[in-house]
């Protein structure tokens, strides 16, 4: 897994919901470079990702969906 800090910029779907003006928008964001491909096919499939950790080798990734769905990663 990555050492804390290794992040990749990938494009993500802020979800209405959580954004301040209740519309959902597009915006860079840096995610653990060890995860960033599959958050990166996430979002470009339509699947809404709100956070994700690769857990840096002390315990295992996560990704969190914006309808509640936790992916775990296991390295």
């Amino acid at each position: 897994m990555c050492a804390f800090g290794n992040d990749v910029s990938v494009l993500v779907t802020v979800a209405a919901e959580l954004s301040h003006t209740g519309e959902s928008y597009q915006r860079e964001f840096g995610i653990d470079a060890c995860i960033a491909p599959i958050v990166k096919a996430l979002n470009e499939g339509g699947v809404i990702t709100t956070q994700s950790c690769c857990g840096h080798g002390k315990e295992p990734g996560s990704i969190e969906l914006a309808d509640g769905r936790v992916l775990v990663i296991r390295g």
